[in-house]
């Protein structure tokens, strides 16, 4: 049954909106140097911007309701490509880099990205999962994109390689496409990754249509772009620890140089113009690097009041992520934007439970009713809280008027996907991902009831148990070890004492 809520949300914008003249603004991403390196294209709050490389006030070029990134130059200065997701999902569009109109180029229902100009200008090569080659034997996900070409002017979208090819740039005659590849799901922004699917970085010979693989660290390799010999390449890696520029060659790719060595934080987004001068992302903000230089920051003036009012009324009808009932059916919890809220069962009466800068997730109830708890990212860590009704004469959260927080596992590990035992003596939770715990509210103890060595976890929830209705028992997914990806059903014991008994 649809329902509509009464309430509407005022939501406090300002760590997104910076007033007029603000010099420096965080994340900034996404740049994209022009070809004579005096200009940057990047993406800011979803709109594509232009600065000059020696900083100043930055321009607009677009100014939609949509979220537009991944500029990218032709090789005559003259144009841009984008993404946009203006209808619907992300098309290709192209339009002049002094700005104006933009023409869709795409039309296709998957996501399609840019990566570079063909090097005569006349095609954009892009990146979208729209047509497998029968020959290709990798495993098909949605991350097993291929590699086409649209003309600038508009018309057929033409297939150039079946494989991943993402952040695909050519050399200047257009003999050679370099890029890194994709093996398997692993989140682009995960740091420190070293497994049998990192990232690469390879030459495609157009006329001889040879792979060659460039890059052997075992880790992370990725965004490569040619210097001017089309010999020399630039590239991120993570071979000294976090994402630095290095400098290989086709002839020797066994060889590479550190160009940068910073260690705080990964750069991101490395593009070269034809001066030689690179641009990056790194902390948020952006950077420029001349050969035999160092890095040098870009001071970007937004000169322009945000679109967003700081304070901004949301009417909570939609996009909850999860909603549980309470025991006595008269009301429920639910997560919107991140944070807890508790209505009425009609929706004529709601309560903000929780108001902090961090997420909030997996809320449920306690037996009687009369307390919640949940999972909260904390200080970049996950523990587990509760908020409880604290007067007596006061049977319902939606109608509460004070209430108590309290942490009630909060450890250097992540804990998360709390629920109360039905006797609500005990919470048990997931440690780690993987290893289920139960926490006794009267000792203040936790034990292990599943090991960590008994469920792989591959992305947030999903791992899933139940208590038994006496809580003696959880009823829960497992992995054996040889089957990690094919679960079975068990049965353990919520005292930790015994081995997980395989129902299925």
């Amino acid at each position: 049954m649809y329902m509509k809520l009464t309430l509407c949300v005022a939501l406090v914008l300002s760590s997104f909106v910076f007033t007029f003249g603000q010099n420096n603004p965080l994340w900034l991403r996404y740049p994209a140097i022009s070809p004579d390196g005096q200009t940057l294209l990047f993406e800011y709050k979803g709109d594509i911007w232009s600065v000059p490389t020696a900083g100043g006030n930055a321009i607009p070029l677009t100014l939609s309701e949509s979220y537009e990134f991944a500029p990218v130059w032709s090789h005559d200065g003259r144009s841009i490509a984008f993404a946009s997701d203006r209808y619907g999902n992300f098309d290709v569009f192209v339009m002049p880099a002094t700005g104006g109109e933009a023409t869709r180029l795409t039309y296709h229902s998957t996501r399609e990205v840019p990566s570079s100009f063909t090097a005569d200008d006349k095609a954009i090569l892009f990146n979208a999962n729209r047509q497998d080659s029968v020959s290709n034997v990798q495993f098909p996900t949605g991350g097993m994109v291929e590699l086409y070409s649209v003309p600038v002017s508009g018309g057929r979208v033409s297939q150039v390689l079946t494989s991943p090819a993402l952040d695909a740039t050519v050399s200047s005659n257009g003999d050679k496409i370099i890029f890194h590849d994709y093996k398997g799901y692993e989140s682009d922004w995960r740091k420190h990754h070293t497994s049998s699917v990192t990232r690469d970085v390879w030459v495609y010979d157009v006329p001889s249509k040879k792979y060659t693989m460039l890059s052997t660290f075992k880790g992370e390799d990725r965004n490569p772009v040619f210097d001017s010999n089309d010999n020399d390449f630039y590239y991120l890696s993570e071979q000294g620890g976090s994402f630095n520029i290095y400098k290989s060659s086709l002839r020797s790719p066994d060889k590479s140089v550190p160009i940068t060595h910073l260690t705080k934080n990964p750069i991101r987004f490395l593009t070269r113009s034809k001066n030689g001068t690179m641009a990056f992302s790194y902390d948020g903000e952006l950077y420029t690097i001349k050969a035999g230089g160092e890095p040098q920051i870009v001071n970007v003036r937004i000169g322009a009041d945000g679109r967003d009012a700081i304070e901004k009324i949301v009417p909570v009808n939609g996009g909850m992520t999860e909603a549980k009932l309470s025991p006595n059916g008269k009301e429920f919890a639910f997560v919107f934007r991140g944070e807890v809220f508790v209505s009425s069962i009609d929706g004529k009466m709601v309560k903000r439970i929780t108001n902090t800068p961090f997420q909030e997730r997996t809320v449920s109830f306690s037996p009687d009713g009369r307390t919640l708890v949940y999972a909260a990212e904390k200080d970049n860590n996950w523990n587990i809280y509760t908020t409880s009704i604290t007067r007596a004469s006061e049977p319902y959260f939606c109608v509460s008027t004070v209430l108590k927080d309290e942490a009630v596992v909060a450890t250097p590990a992540e804990e998360f996907q709390p629920a109360f035992s039905p006797d609500g003596k005990e919470i048990a939770y997931l440690e780690n991902r993987q290893t289920l715990r139960v926490f006794d509210l009267a000792t203040k103890q936790s034990r292990t009831v599943l090991p960590a060595d008994k469920n792989y976890s591959y992305s947030d929830g999903d791992q899933y148990y139940v208590w038994s209705p006496d809580s003696k028992w959880l009823l829960v997914q497992f992995a054996p070890k040889e089957r990690m990806f094919t679960p079975e059903v068990g049965l353990v014991a919520a005292d930790g004492k015994s081995e997980v008994r395989n129902l299925t």
